[in-house]
C-alpha cells in the first residue's frame, strides 16, 4: 500500500491533467498537499472541499515571472512548516513554427524557458537547501519523451526545455544523494489531458497509431508513479527516468 502519511508535498500545476490526478493520489495516500495553479482552481477546489484546509492549500502563481519559484516555495513551506517532497509538473508547450516572426519566436522561447526550466531550477534550489537542513527529501520532475526522441518542429523549445530538466535532475541525484536528497524523472508520452485533445481530431489518427497500446495514457498512470516515488520505497532509483508512453518510445 502506498502511504504518504505525515508528508507534505508541493505540486506545481495541480489544477488539471496530470497535476490534478497526482494531487488526489497524494491526498488519498495520507499526504498534505500544497498545489499551485496559474488561473482557475480547477480540481483543487473540489479537493479542498473534500479534504479541508488542514490538508490542502492552493497557491495562485505565474511561474513565468522572475523569482516565482522561490516565492512559491516559501509560501508552501509556511503551510505546515515543513516540506517533504516537490513535484515539478507545471509546464507549457506553445506551437512556434521555425518561420514565426522574430518577435513571436523570442517571446515564446523566453516564456517556455522561464516556466519549464528557470522556475523548476529555482524550486529545486530551494528544495535542496531546505532538505539539507531537515535531513532529506524527494524531488520528482515531469519531463517528456520529447527530451529523448525530440518533438515536432513547432515545439523545439518544449523539447529543449525538457532535455534541460533531465540534466538538472540527474545532476541533483548525483550531487545530493549522500545527504538523503533524491531526484526522479518522469517522461510521459501522450497523456489524456487538455493539452492532448488535438491527437483525437480528424487527420491526427497517425499520432495514436504510433502508440503500440493504441491510446494516450490516463493521467493516473503518471500520478501513481509520482506518488510511489515520493514514498521512499525506491530511493536507490534516484536519478532514474520512468517512461510512461504506451511503448511509443522504448530505450
Amino acid at each position: 500500500m502506498i502511504t504518504l502519511e505525515g508528508q507534505t508535498i508541493l505540486l506545481t500545476g495541480a489544477s488539471r491533467g496530470i497535476g490534478a490526478a497526482t494531487a488526489r493520489l497524494i491526498l488519498e495516500a495520507g499526504g498534505n498537499l500544497v498545489g499551485s495553479y496559474q488561473t482557475g482552481l480547477g480540481a483543487l477546489s473540489q479537493l479542498a472541499a473534500e479534504y479541508g484546509p488542514a490538508r490542502v492549500k492552493a497557491i495562485q502563481i505565474d511561474l513565468g515571472t522572475p523569482g516565482a519559484g522561490k516565492r512559491l516555495w516559501q509560501e508552501a513551506l509556511a503551510f505546515k512548516g515543513r516540506l517533504d517532497g516537490l513535484v515539478n509538473n507545471a509546464g507549457i508547450a506553445p506551437e512556434t513554427p521555425i518561420d514565426a516572426p522574430d518577435g513571436d519566436w523570442a517571446v515564446d522561447w523566453a516564456r517556455v524557458i522561464a516556466v519549464n526550466v528557470q522556475a523548476v531550477a529555482d524550486l529545486c534550489r530551494e528544495a535542496v537547501l531546505t532538505f539539507r537542513a531537515q535531513g532529506g527529501g524527494r524531488i520528482v520532475t515531469v519531463a517528456s519523451r520529447a527530451a529523448f526522441r525530440g518533438d515536432t518542429p513547432e515545439c523545439l523549445h518544449y523539447a529543449a526545455s525538457k532535455g534541460a530538466l533531465v540534466a538538472l535532475m540527474r545532476s541533483i541525484a548525483r550531487g545530493y544523494a549522500r545527504e538523503g536528497i533524491y531526484g526522479f524523472i518522469i517522461a510521459p508520452g501522450w497523456v489524456k489531458t487538455d493539452m492532448a485533445t488535438g491527437i483525437y481530431e480528424p487527420g491526427n489518427e497517425y499520432k495514436l497509431q504510433e502508440i503500440p497500446m493504441g491510446d494516450a495514457a490516463p493521467p493516473e498512470d503518471v500520478g501513481n508513479m509520482i506518488a510511489f516515488l515520493l514514498t521512499g520505497k525506491v530511493d536507490n532509483a534516484t536519478g532514474a527516468t520512468f517512461d510512461i508512453n504506451g511503448a511509443s518510445y522504448v530505450r
